[in-house]
């Protein structure tokens, strides 16, 4: 059995396995970015506009959580494009019914990723951890394997996700966002993507159930696509609702 058959049953068989459960909380959430210094392989420089709409949904279940989201911009590789992941992960604590609890790790998990865009699917497999860090509201260290399509090489990669919320007088912050990182192979360069989003919950002056936010995103991505000297450095305006 191939590798990429291995990865597509483990996501299958994880998201079947939380879909059975009844969420402990849900979230779903559109956002909006307007940024002019994104980076295309076409020209190689980070000085182009872009518009993205971003579907999220996330949750928490008995058996472990789940996260998925879906972009779609305006001028990428190909002009207008779709990109996706799904991300189940499976909780070894709540399986086994026992704590794996140590240091700064809440739990253990099976972390499984499925990336898909226009015409590719990449299955990412390993192993996550829930991590206890003072001030954070969450924060998760995935380390997979990449089982990628269309003739690329596979590599690793390693994912941080993170949230910290602050207060400022009586102003809600929140600064959430991802760092990936991934090998280096022959036929492409390591990339890091590291981006964060500033955000300030103006809902909250509509009504105290208005989830509305408004700020900024940073993105940082170096090699971009996994092509060599291809860097991003770019700030996108930002409105994000949550349902």
């Amino acid at each position: 059995m191939k590798l990429t058959q291995i990865a597509a049953i483990c996501t299958i068989a994880t998201t079947a396995t939380l879909a059975q459960a009844t969420p402990v909380w849900q979230d779903f959430s559109l956002t909006g970015l307007y940024g002019e210094n994104y980076a295309l392989p076409a020209n190689g420089n980070d000085s182009n506009q872009q518009n993205t709409i971003t579907a999220e949904y996330a949750a928490k279940l008995q058996y472990g959580d789940f996260f998925a989201f879906a972009d779609r911009t305006n001028n990428d590789l190909d002009g207008n494009e779709t990109y996706f992941e799904v991300s189940p992960r499976l909780s070894l604590g709540a399986v086994s019914g026992k704590k794996l609890e140590i240091g700064p790790i809440k739990d253990v998990l099976i972390a499984t990723t499925w990336e898909g865009g226009e015409g590719f699917n990449n299955y990412l497999y390993g192993f996550g951890f829930d991590l206890a860090i003072p001030y954070f509201q969450y924060a998760q260290l995935n380390f997979y394997k990449a089982d990628n399509d269309k003739n690329l090489n596979d590599d690793y990669q390693v994912t941080f996700t993170y949230g910290v919320p602050f207060k400022l007088a009586s102003e809600d912050f929140l600064v959430d966002g991802f760092m990936d990182w991934s090998t280096t192979e022959d036929d492409h360069a390591s990339e890091l993507n590291w981006t964060t989003q500033w955000k300030w919950n103006a809902g909250k002056h509509i009504s105290p159930k208005t989830k509305l936010y408004l700020g900024v995103e940073y993105s940082v991505w170096n090699n971009k696509y996994g092509i060599k000297d291809l860097n991003q450095n770019d700030v996108s305006a930002l409105v994000k609702y949550h349902f």
